[in-house]
């Protein structure tokens, strides 16, 4: 025990001097060190800061899709996504528009649907007194578009069944519509045009900030009643949607067999022709940005290896000095009983020392480069701990292999050449 508790307090006491000495090192060599150790610091800032933004873009799709229903499927004109290289992009044009009624049957007629909307888009100017907004996205929308698109009301209310019903001329505003209409005057009950009709807001939108989901952007949008929305624009030019959520514990599979027969038969389809409409989902953003997350993965992982792969060379550099520089002292230990592996552990924990310094530079500037953007572009962006954690493994394990040669040098070093060197 006691033998232990010795070898304990030796080992203890040489990592001490190695703190010592590479620190005493970095302090009589400051510009060796800064360039050596920039390429780590650099590396580690590529590679995590890729990561973080990766990080952040998944959780906004991820947000974004559920604010907007993962269990919601959009009937339209044409697809997101096509990979089935058979069908051109002008031929989806020439689909029919949805209609109205179309909505009416899908509402009455699908058994697995727990709630069916309407939504017709189109942009407007907006007039407050003497001032004209830019165009602003305008959305159409039926009764149940709340249940299936999350938002919250930060003042004010909803429609009434009654108003959306008769198309009145009420509007839910978002925030960031409402800060260039209104300015910093109440929202509610402020009567405003829309390409000449008077119209009373009745709802301000909570504050959502940036997401990359742009169905999803409330804070630039305006929200009327959807026959309302007949009054201000002409939707046979154009293609509402039909939105549906599934009832719970209904497979969105179910639902799209159902909804997909419905369809065909309202439209008359025979049983040779192609669809003439499409039922999107929300994974299907997510499935197209995974490819360009890899590859942004890929580019941070080529660009940060190399600036590692420098630093790392960097590091070995100032390790061989450094047993060059002790190499008396070094026998000397040896001579007095340390053993090869406290001589090589003394190196190596100098070696990672000096990594985790780059790399902890590096993770510094990654927090306040993500915490400068949340602030100036409203979009959440935050160092996590499982990336701080990467970035210190990465720094560690960098600075083992950059000072495991000049460590085993070190500690096959006979005591009595080491002592005699020069």
């Amino acid at each position: 025990m006691r033998r232990h508790i010795r070898n304990l307090y030796i080992l203890v006491k040489l990592l001490g001097e190695s703190f010592s000495f590479a620190f005493v090192s970095v302090k009589a060599n400051k510009l060796r060190t800064f360039l050596s150790l920039l390429g780590i610091t650099i590396g580690i800032f590529s590679i995590i800061s890729v990561f973080t933004m990766v990080d952040a873009l998944e959780g906004n799709v991820r947000s974004g899709i559920e604010s907007l229903g993962s269990n919601v499927v959009y009937i339209q004109r044409t697809p997101w996504y096509d990979d089935s290289g058979e069908t051109k992009w002008w031929e989806f044009r020439q689909r029919p528009a949805m209609k109205y009624e179309e909505f009416l049957a899908i509402q009455n007629n699908c058994k697995t649907a727990e709630s069916v909307a309407c939504l017709y888009s189109f942009s407007r100017q907006l007039k407050y007194k003497n001032k004209t907004t830019s165009r602003i996205s305008i959305g159409g929308i039926t009764y149940d578009w709340d249940k299936i698109s999350a938002f919250d009301i930060a003042a004010g209310r909803y429609f009434s069944p009654m108003e959306i019903n008769s198309g009145t001329n009420v509007a839910l505003v978002g925030h960031s519509v409402a800060k260039e209409l209104f300015g910093d005057e109440p929202a509610v009950d402020k009567i405003f045009q829309i390409a000449g009709h008077k119209t009373r807001v009745i709802g301000l939108l909570e504050k959502q900030g940036n997401n990359i989901v742009s169905a999803n952007d409330y804070d630039n949008a305006l929200m009327i009643p959807f026959n309302y929305a007949r009054t201000l624009a002409n939707i046979r030019y154009g293609s509402p949607s039909i939105a549906v959520k599934a009832k719970q514990g209904v497979d969105l599979d179910d639902m799209r067999g159902e909804i997909k027969l419905l369809m065909r038969s309202l439209r008359r389809l025979k049983p040779s022709q192609k669809d003439n409409f499409a039922i999107n989902e929300l994974s299907t953003i997510a499935q197209q940005l995974n490819p360009i997350m890899d590859m942004i993965n890929l580019a941070g992982w080529v660009i940060g290896g190399f600036a590692i792969l420098v630093g790392a060379f960097g590091v070995a550099n100032i390790m061989f000095v450094s047993v060059r520089e002790r190499t008396p002292v070094i026998g000397i230990q040896k001579a007095m009983g340390a053993k090869n592996y406290f001589i090589l552990t003394q190196f190596l924990y100098e070696s990672v020392w000096l990594s985790l310094m780059g790399g902890l530079l590096g993770l510094l500037i990654v927090f306040a480069a993500t915490s400068l953007l949340t602030y100036v572009f409203d979009f959440s962006i935050s160092l996590t701990l499982l990336n701080i954690l990467r970035g210190i493994l990465i720094s560690t394990v960098v600075g083992i292999f950059a000072g495991m040669i000049p460590a085993i040098m070190a500690a096959r070093l006979h005591p009595v050449v080491a002592i005699g060197a020069k």
